[in-house]
């Protein structure tokens, strides 16, 4: 998009483009979302940044009237398979507070200064100035959510210090962090979670958001002790256990149908609910699950491209926004993908780790490709789970999908229609054809979506 359809955009307050870019207004020193309901600025007053942290690092504070730190994540990075696309899936996953940018750099296979060129060249912002938006976004989720110390929340959100922490949120929020949790829906009053009752979120989405068959599809393939889905279809609770960097969590998230889930409106959220045991994990978890349930992906696109098909059209005008989901942990996607729902089960229950409380019928984390790699050697599981322990297959937020696809095939006993699957959910390739089924290239870049479409008319069985 050009700055004059960028403005038009913003002039039309088009929610479509939430996330896809931000623009700020040099008169008020504010950035905000594209679909702000604020009066459009002049157009001559008006810059456009293609990531908040960019619009931060010129100066601009966030919008408190459209939040702009809270809309979807961009869909180009789901997509793309360039060092860009993967380096801001690991940002996301919180790559660079854990091991820094020069394990950024590692995982990517480029030096710190290329990774910082490309970032900055293209985004206006390098893995820093990323991350550094990442966890203000996360300690004010923190802060208007839970009743945890002002200090632990800097310390959970990623900061070096509570200096660094105060200094950040008077930069990005241009209000101290006592003012921020005050300012919380509710005000004063406002409840908030324990760290027995979990934090609280709305995830959100952007455009029409099908529910019903990512509900569906999660409760057909619910291992037991791991997950559960309760409730009557329009009204569903998934649960599941979730292993961290720091420690783990039980998350649910609930199933919003028709206009509450988006509808024809820009857009909507799924609201869940995160029990960690370390609040340091709240920005992993969040990509985590936005990537599960599929949410930074964008409706319109895919859809726009496959009602050109006529065989697709009429099932793509019945479920608009029909999503392709993820996975939470890509290791777990991988082995499950081979051994089955049944296999899952029975690998939980002898190698999974049990939780030290029990959350009602969860009791287990999901075990390590390391203990199974240990346990059951032999065949295609071993395989598999030894060259996930080892790094030989790599299916972390920024892997290679191409060289992670080779790797599987080089494996014992792996499937071509494993690999499929493996390529779908653990690395949310949204461009995969099944072997062995006609799959146009017409449908390119989205045949991920194509095919849930044919499964979830029943055309093609799971």
């Amino acid at each position: 998009m050009d700055e004059d359809t960028r403005y038009e955009a913003v002039r039309s307050r088009d929610g479509r483009f939430d996330g896809a870019f931000f623009f700020a207004v040099r008169t008020t020193g504010i950035y905000c979302r594209p679909s702000c309901p604020a009066v459009t600025p002049k157009r001559h007053n008006v810059r456009f940044f293609r990531t908040a942290a960019a619009a931060q690092g010129s100066g601009f504070r966030a919008c408190r009237r459209c939040r702009p730190d809270a809309v979807p994540g961009s869909a180009e990075w789901n997509a793309r398979a360039d060092v860009v696309g993967r380096a801001m899936r690991l940002i996301g996953d919180g790559i660079v507070d854990r091991e820094g940018v020069g394990g950024l750099a590692d995982r990517l296979g480029y030096s710190a200064r290329q990774v910082q060129r490309q970032l900055t060249a293209e985004l206006g912002a390098g893995p820093v100035a990323l991350a550094r938006a990442q966890r203000a976004h996360t300690a004010r989720t923190l802060l208007q959510t839970t009743e945890l110390p002002i200090t632990e929340i800097a310390f959970a959100s990623g900061f070096a210090s509570v200096r660094q922490f105060n200094d950040t949120v008077r930069t990005v929020y241009a209000t101290t962090p006592s003012a921020l949790r005050e300012a919380a829906p509710g005000g004063r009053g406002a409840r908030r979670g324990s760290p027995a009752a979990g934090i609280p979120l709305r995830l959100a989405h952007r455009g029409p958001y099908q529910a019903g068959p990512v509900f569906d599809l999660l409760e057909r393939e619910a291992v037991p002790g791991v997950e559960e889905v309760t409730g009557a279809p329009g009204t569903r609770t998934y649960r599941r256990t979730l292993r961290l960097p720091y420690g783990h969590a039980v998350v649910a998230v609930e199933e919003r149908t028709g206009a509450a889930a988006g509808g024809a409106r820009p857009g909507g959220w799924l609201d869940a609910r995160l029990r960690l045991t370390d609040p340091r994990d709240l920005t992993t978890a969040v990509q985590r699950l936005r990537r599960l349930f599929d949410l930074d992906a964008d409706p319109y696109a895919v859809d726009e491209r496959l009602a050109e098909d006529p065989r697709l059209a009429p099932l793509v005008a019945a479920r608009p926004g029909l999503r392709s989901p993820g996975a939470a942990d890509p290791a777990e996607a991988a082995v499950r993908a081979l051994a089955g729902t049944a296999g899952a089960e029975r690998l939980v229950q002898r190698y999974g780790k049990a939780l030290d409380a029990p959350a009602g019928s969860l009791t287990h984390l999901f075990p390590e490709a390391a203990v199974l790699a240990e346990a059951e050697p032999d065949g295609s599981l071993g395989a598999l789970a030894a060259a996930l322990a080892d790094g030989t297959v790599r299916l972390d937020p920024g892997a290679d999908r191409d060289d992670a696809e080779a790797a599987l095939r080089a494996l014992p006993g792996v499937e071509p229609a494993v690999v499929a699957a493996i390529r779908v959910r653990a690395l949310g390739d949204p461009d995969v054809a099944a072997p062995g089924l006609d799959i146009p290239d017409d449908w390119r870049p989205w045949r991920s979506y194509a095919v849930r479409h044919l499964l979830v008319e029943g055309e093609l069985r799971n």
